[in-house]
C-alpha cells in the first residue's frame, strides 16, 4: 500500500502492489519449480493470444481475439499448486506505521510459513479427477482446513489498532489492504480485512484495471479466500475494466478449484455473462484448453506438467457445462460456439468431449454457422493438421451435412487441400453428401 506518512513517521518500505505481489510469485514459481520440459512451458502458448489459424489456410475462419485478462507469464500458475503463501518473500509494514509494535510482532510469529492448500494434488496424473458438479444451489464447498480462529483474532485486533484510513482507503493504484492480503494468500488478515471493508460499504473496492478483491483471489489461485468473500457479500458478477468477472478469469487460468467455489454460489452467478470481446466463460475456456494443447510437444514425448495444465483446462470446460453453461453460446463477434473454436483449433480433446453429450437437436448444433462457415467447413480448413480426418469424421457422425455452402458458395470439400490426402478427404465427404441425398429421397418416396 502506498499511504501517505504523516510528518512525524520515520520512512519505511512501502507495500508492494497487487501486480508486483503476482510477479513475485511468478519468479519464485518459475526459479523454484523447474519448467517440466526444457522447450516447453505453460506459457507457451497462453491463451490471451490465441490468434494462431490452427494451421488453416482459410483467412476468413481464423480465430483473432484481442482478449488479454493478463498475460499467463505475468501470473504463473502451476495448477496443481493452489495459493501459496507470499510471506516468505513480504514484509509486513513497520510497526510504527501501525502503532501496535507488540500486537504486529506477536501476529507475525504466528503467521505460518505457507498456506498450503489442502486441494493440492499429490500425484500430477491425478489433475483431471476434478469432480464434474451439478451443484445444488444451497450447497457451501469447504477448501482446505478451517480458518485458525487464533490467527483470525490477532488479525481483527491489528485491524482495531490500525488507523481508518489505513484499513479502508486505497493507493495510488487502487489497492486496498484486502488486495494485498487476498494476492499474498494471507486468509485470516483477508478474512479480517473483509469484515472491516463490509461494514464500511467498500467490500467490492476495485483497484485501477478495476479488480475487486474477489477478481484478484481468482487470479491468484485463492479458493479459500474466494470462498470467504462470497460469504461476506461479495459480487459474484462484478467485472473488471476488461468486462472479465470471476467466471472468466476462473476459467481461463483453467482454477478448477477457484470455480468450484465459484459456481456453489449459484444461482447468483451469471453463466452467460459476456466479457467486452463478446465471450462467455465457456468460450474462454475453450480458447485457453486449446493454446495448452497447442503447447505440447510436437515431438509428441508425454510432458506430464503440460498435460496437468491441458486437463485442468478440460475439467472447467465440463464443470461449466454440467453447471448450466450453453452449448449455443456464440460469441459476438464472428458467432462461433465453443465446438466452432474447438474445431477451429483442431482440439481433438474437446471436439470428441462435445460431440459426446447428448443433445436432442445434436444435428442443428452441429450445422450452426459461424459467420457463414459449419464446423465441417473448419475442420476442412485444418490444412496439415494430424486431427483432421478425425474430427471430420467425428462431425459427419454426428449429423454434420457436407452439402451446407458457406457466404462464398464453397462446401466443406471445396476448403480442403491439394494433394492426395485432400482427394482423400473429399472422397469421404462426397460418399456422405451421396448417402444423406439417398436418406432424404428414401423419406420423401415413403411421405
Amino acid at each position: 500500500m502506498h499511504f501517505d506518512k504523516s510528518p512525524n513517521e520515520k520512512p519505511c518500505c512501502t507495500l508492494p502492489t497487487v501486480k508486483k505481489l503476482l510477479e513475485q510469485k511468478r519468479r519464485r514459481e518459475t526459479s523454484s519449480v523447474p519448467p517440466p520440459c526444457s522447450t516447453a512451458s505453460t506459457t507457451a502458448a497462453p491463451p490471451t493470444t490465441a490468434t494462431v489459424s490452427a494451421s488453416s489456410s482459410y483467412s476468413d475462419m481464423e480465430v483473432s481475439y484481442p482478449w488479454t485478462p493478463a498475460p499467463e507469464s505475468s501470473v504463473h500458475f502451476y495448477p496443481s499448486q493452489h495459493g501459496p503463501s507470499y510471506t516468505s518473500a513480504y514484509s509486513f509494514p513497520a510497526a510504527h506505521e501501525y502503532g501496535t509494535q507488540q500486537q504486529l510482532q506477536g501476529f507475525i510469529d504466528t503467521m505460518p510459513q505457507t498456506y498450503e492448500n489442502q486441494m493440492t494434488l499429490a500425484d500430477p496424473s491425478m489433475a483431471a479427477s476434478w469432480s464434474v458438479l451439478g451443484l445444488p444451489q444451497t450447497t457451501q464447498l469447504s477448501f482446505g482446513p478451517a480458518i485458525d480462529p487464533a490467527k483470525l483474532e490477532e488479525a481483527r485486533m491489528l485491524f482495531n489498532a490500525m488507523d481508518y484510513s489505513r484499513a479502508t482507503g486505497q493507493d495510488e493504484d487502487g489497492d486496498t489492504i484486502l488486495h494485498i492480503y487476498t494476492a499474498k494468500g494471507l486468509r485470516e488478515c483477508a478474512y479480517a480485512a473483509a469484515e472491516r471493508l463490509r461494514d464500511v460499504g467498500r467490500l467490492d473496492a476495485k483497484e485501477h484495471k478495476g479488480k475487486t478483491a474477489l477478481l484478484v483471489a481468482v487470479t491468484a489461485n485463492q479458493p479459500e479466500i474466494v470462498q470467504d468473500l462470497l460469504s461476506f457479500g461479495s459480487d459474484i458478477n462484478a467485472c473488471d475494466v476488461k468486462g472479465q468477472t470471476a467466471l472468466h478469469l476462473a476459467a481461463h487460468y483453467g482454477l478448477p478449484g477457484v470455480l468450484q467455489a465459484i459456481l456453489s454460489s449459484r444461482p447468483s452467478v451469471n453463466l452467460e455473462a459476456r466479457n467486452f470481446d463478446g465471450m462467455t466463460p465457456l468460450h474462454c475456456a475453450a480458447i485457453s484448453h486449446s493454446a495448452s494443447v497447442k503447447a505440447f510437444p510436437s515431438i509428441g514425448l508425454a510432458d506430464v506438467g503440460l498435460q496437468t495444465v491441458a486437463d485442468e483446462k478440460l475439467s472447467c470446460v465440463k464443470m461449466l457445462l454440467e453447471a448450466g453453461a450453453s452449448l449455443l453460446s456464440q460469441e459476438i463477434k464472428s458467432n462461433k460456439t465453443v465446438l466452432h473454436l474447438a474445431v477451429k483449433e483442431g482440439n481433438i480433446d474437446l471436439v470428441t468431449y462435445l460431440l459426446r453429450i447428448p443433445l436432442p437437436n445434436m444435428k442443428d448444433f452441429v450445422n450452426l454457422k459461424a459467420h457463414g462457415h459449419t464446423a465441417l467447413h473448419m475442420a476442412a480448413g485444418l490444412h496439415g493438421n494430424p486431427h483432421q480426418e478425425d474430427i471430420l469424421q467425428l462431425l459427419l457422425r454426428r449429423g454434420a451435412d457436407p452439402s451446407i455452402r458457406n457466404l462464398e458458395n464453397d462446401q466443406p470439400a471445396h476448403l480442403l487441400q491439394i494433394g492426395p490426402r485432400g482427394e482423400k478427404l473429399k472422397l469421404m465427404l462426397k460418399k456422405r453428401s451421396a448417402s444423406s441425398r439417398r436418406r432424404i429421397v428414401s423419406l420423401q418416396d415413403q411421405e
